[in-house]
């Protein structure tokens, strides 16, 4: 992960730990915050 995360190598997973691997990257982006929601609302015209 540490290799991979400062892009020594292209990150190839076992295909079997697909599903395993895709959950933790979706776990991750759900946490983040999405910048910039907070500066505008919807503009409708």
């Amino acid at each position: 992960m540490f290799l991979s995360g400062r892009l020594y190598d292209d990150g190839v997973i076992d295909p079997r730990d697909t599903r395993t691997v895709l959950g933790m990257c979706l776990s991750a982006v759900a946490n983040a915050p999405i910048k910039g929601t907070s500066n505008f609302g919807v503009f409708r015209m």
